[in-house]
C-alpha cells in the first residue's frame, strides 16, 4: 500500500513538473506539491493494502491499516525531527522552524491518516480477489533448488537490471539533490521512471515464473524483495558517489547524507517492491486461469 502511494505520488509529481506546472526555480513549490500529493494518495494506500490483505485472508486488519498509515511516514518524520534538532543545536540555516514541524505533523495526523483509513474502509468493503484454482490447505514440500535457482541468489541479482536502466539519470538527480543545483529535465526523468517500473515488473515476473517451474510456490515475498533489491544497489551506489561530493569531515555531514539516502532508498524499495508484487500477482492469476481442468 505504501509503495503504491509513493509510486503514484512520484508519477504525478514528475508528470506535472515535465509539463511545466511545477518548477524547482519557485522555491518550495516542488516540495509542497510532493507533500500534498503524498497525503492525497493515502486513500490509495489504504485501499490497496486492505484489499490485498483481505484477499490473502489476513485477520489482523486493524494492524495492517495502522501500519500502512504510520510505518513509513512515521519513520521519515522521526528521522527528520532528529536531524532537524541537531541542525538547530548547531544553529544551522538548514534547520526547519518548530512551527513548520507542527504543521507537517498536523497534516499527517489530520489528513493523511484519515484518508488511509477511508481507503481501507472501501478496500475491506470490496470483494476479495478471486483465485482461478483451488489451493490446498497443506503446503507442498519444496525441492532443493540449484544454486542459481535459490531465492536469495535471485533476490540479489534481480535489482541489477532496473538499477542499470536508471543509472545515468540517478547521477544527475544525486548531483542536483546534494550539490544545490536546479534540475529541469523532468521529461527525461518521467521516461526513465516508467522504464524503471516496467523493468522491475518484467524481471520479477520472469524470476517468479522460474521459481514456479522449480516447484517453489512461495512467490509473494520473493517477488517483493526481488524488485525491491533495486534500492539496495542504489544505496551501495550512494557510498561511491559520496566520495565525489568533497564534503566536510564533520560527523553530522555523514549522518545527514546517509540518513536521508536511507529514507530515499526505503521509498524506492517500497515502490519497486509493490510494482513487482502486484505484477506477479496479476501474472500468476493469469497463467493459472488458463489451465483447463477436465
Amino acid at each position: 500500500g505504501s509503495g503504491a502511494q509513493i509510486g503514484t505520488c512520484g508519477m504525478v509529481t514528475i508528470a506535472l513538473s515535465a509539463v511545466g506546472f511545477l518548477s524547482p526555480a519557485r522555491r518550495g513549490s516542488l516540495m509542497t506539491a510532493i507533500l500534498v500529493f503524498y497525503m492525497l494518495c493515502g486513500c490509495l494506500a489504504g485501499y490497496v493494502s486492505s484489499r490485498l490483505y483481505k484477499s490473502f485472508r489476513g485477520r489482523q486488519w486493524q494492524m495492517c491499516t495502522l501500519l500502512t498509515a504510520t510505518a513509513f511516514p512515521g519513520l521519515c518524520f522521526a528521522i527528520f525531527v532528529f536531524f532537524n534538532t541537531i541542525l538547530a543545536f548547531f544553529r544551522s540555516t538548514a534547520s526547519v522552524p518548530f512551527l513548520d514541524l507542527l504543521i507537517v505533523a498536523a497534516m499527517w495526523c489530520c489528513i493523511s491518516i484519515p484518508l488511509v483509513f477511508l481507503g481501507a474502509y472501501f478496500g475491506y468493503k470490496a470483494e476479495a480477489l478471486s483465485y482461478p484454482t483451488v489451493t490446498s490447505t497443506i503446503a507442498r514440500a519444496i525441492p532443493e533448488p540449484t544454486f542459481f535457482m535459490k531465492p536469495s541468489v535471485g533476490i540479489s541479482l534481480a535489482g541489477m537490471v532496473p538499477f542499470a536502466a536508471a543509472y545515468v539519470e540517478l547521477f544527475f538527480i544525486m548531483t542536483s539533490l546534494w550539490m544545490d543545483q536546479f534540475y529541469y529535465v523532468f521529461g527525461f526523468t518521467f521516461v526513465v521512471y516508467v522504464i524503471l517500473l516496467v523493468t522491475c515488473a518484467e524481471v520479477t515476473v520472469l524470476l517468479c515464473y522460474y521459481q514456479l517451474c522449480a516447484e517453489n510456490h512461495r512467490w509473494w515475498w520473493f517477488a517483493f524483495f526481488s524488485s525491491g533489491s533495486t534500492a539496495a544497489y542504489t544505496f551501495i551506489y550512494s557510498f561511491f558517489w559520496f566520495q565525489s561530493l568533497e564534503a566536510s569531515k564533520m560527523l553530522i555531514t555523514y549522518m545527514l547524507y546517509f540518513g536521508y539516502m536511507f529514507l530515499i532508498c526505503s521509498g524506492i524499495f517500497l515502490v519497486t517492491g509493490a510494482v513487482g508484487t502486484l505484477t506477479s500477482l496479476w501474472f500468476i492469476r493469469k497463467i493459472f486461469g488458463t489451465i483447463k481442468v477436465d
